[in-house]
Parts: C-alpha cells; sequence; structure tokens
C-alpha cells in the first residue's frame, strides 16, 4: 500500500494539476450552447490547457483516444469522441471529462452542463447523480472501508430511481492517469481495503435515467446504454486526510466546502 500513498511533493503537484483541471471545466461553460460542435468545445479545452496552462492533456494519445478531453452526450455514459459533425441541441446534458497531466503529475475532474432547455426528468437525473457523488464525500476518511463510498452512491441513486452503471469505477491517479486504488460506484461486500491519509482517488458515478446496462460502439471508446435511456456523471479527484477529505478538482461555484471534516 505504501507506493500509493502520496508524499508532500506530490500532493502539492497534484493540487497545481487538480486547479488546471477545474480551471478548464469553468473555462468552457459559457461554449456549451446550441449549434456548437463537440470537436469545437474540444479544440478550445485543448488551447487553454496547453497555451494558456502550459499543461498536457491527458486523454490525447491514451491508448489511442484520438483527442483531448472526452465529451459524452445524452445516451452515451462516458468516453464519447469529440466530432466535427456532432452539434449541441437544445435539451442536450452533456459530459466533459477532463485530466490534465502538469509536471508529470495529473488530476481528473468531469461535471454535466445542461444545453438551452432541458426536461424536468433529466435535471434530476443530472442532480441525482451531483448529489450521489457529494454525499459519499462525507464518509471518506483515514481508517473508512472505501466500499462505504460505492454503498452511500448506490443507496441515494436506487432510492431516486436510477441505476448505477458498474462497469466503470474511480481509481487512483498521481503521477499515472490510473492507479490503485479501485473505487466502485456500488457496494462491494468483499472489498476490505482501507482507506489511508495521503490516499489520493477520483470519486466519478455514471448514472442512467433507465437500465444500468451498457454498450461499446465500434469506435472501441464511445460507451451508450443499451435502451437509449439518457446517463449523467460527476467526478472528483479525492485526497484521504485523517479528519475527512480534500477535494483536490473543487470549482469556486461548487455549493460543497473544499475540505471536508468528516469526524
Amino acid at each position: 500500500m505504501k507506493n500509493i500513498l502520496k508524499s508532500k511533493y506530490d500532493l502539492q503537484q497534484i493540487r497545481i494539476s487538480g486547479k488546471i483541471t477545474a480551471d478548464v471545466l469553468k473555462m468552457i461553460q459559457p461554449y456549451i450552447v446550441p449549434d456548437i460542435s463537440t470537436k469545437d468545445i474540444n479544440d478550445i479545452c485543448h488551447n487553454y490547457i496547453t497555451h494558456v496552462k502550459k499543461s498536457i492533456p491527458a486523454c490525447l494519445g491514451y491508448n489511442n483516444f484520438p483527442k483531448s478531453i472526452c465529451i459524452s452526450v445524452n445516451d452515451v455514459v462516458c468516453h464519447g469522441i469529440p466530432n466535427k459533425k456532432l452539434f449541441l441541441k437544445n435539451g442536450d446534458i452533456v459530459n466533459i471529462d477532463v485530466s490534465v497531466i502538469k509536471n508529470n503529475y495529473y488530476a481528473d475532474a468531469s461535471k454535466m452542463f445542461l444545453v438551452g432547455l432541458v426536461t424536468n426528468k433529466h435535471k434530476l437525473l443530472c442532480k441525482i447523480t451531483q448529489n450521489s457523488l457529494y454525499l459519499s464525500l462525507k464518509c471518506v476518511k483515514h481508517g473508512v472501508k472505501i466500499n462505504k463510498i460505492g454503498y452511500i452512491i448506490q443507496k441515494y441513486v436506487e432510492k431516486n430511481k436510477f441505476s448505477i452503471v458498474k462497469e466503470y469505477c474511480g481509481h487512483g491517479i498521481g503521477k499515472n492517469f490510473h492507479e490503485l486504488p479501485y473505487i466502485l460506484h456500488f457496494y462491494n461486500k468483499n472489498d476490505h481495503t482501507i482507506m489511508q491519509k495521503n490516499m489520493v482517488f477520483t470519486i466519478e458515478p455514471m448514472v442512467n435515467e433507465k437500465s444500468s446496462h451498457i454498450q461499446c460502439m465500434k469506435d472501441g471508446w464511445t460507451v451508450k446504454t443499451q435502451d437509449g435511456g439518457l446517463s449523467a456523471q460527476y467526478e472528483h479527484t479525492i485526497l484521504v486526510t485523517d479528519t475527512g477529505c480534500e477535494v483536490i478538482t473543487h470549482q469556486e461555484n461548487e455549493k460543497i466546502p473544499k475540505i471536508f471534516i468528516n469526524i
């Protein structure tokens, strides 16, 4: 376990990457409007990451992923590839997933954007997904079982009549994009991993409007719901502390604290 606990220097660097990641998600907000292509959104983010922030978009070239960010629209669960022929339209819900590398350290976050007038059902889907992540942060601290995160998320999502995607999980992050530990978003009674101070990992629940069943498209990346129901996701990079956690990718307009004290 020792190698997945971060040093003081590691944490300084991850915080820098986390701030950049959060800044990208803030910067792109005004551009999420009807009739913009997802390629244009990608290019705006790429230029901001590389030229303004002097950083590297972690997705670009990762296992041959062709673009700098993932953009998942409506029934796309995750890993949507930006496309010059795909234009946002009124009523869409859109996940933008940003990962950056700065000074050889990674951070990762995503959030939902509403395009124009969105139905109340789809607004609720986004809200419940975000709330499930926020609720799980209240259990994060040194000494607590990691499976409590998934327990809280699954219970809340299913209580609100939505479903949790089980094929993808959160992950440790730092000098690598994906590290231990793995963070399931549903309850696994057989996972006895304990959170430890200075672990850094993502929590990133994917919640479907209808069934949890998913399918991967022929491009090898784009994951969609099987039944055409819409899907939402929120993600943060989290640091475990003695008394709670720090939201490394915290965005200034969020209605949660950056530091959680979970005594």
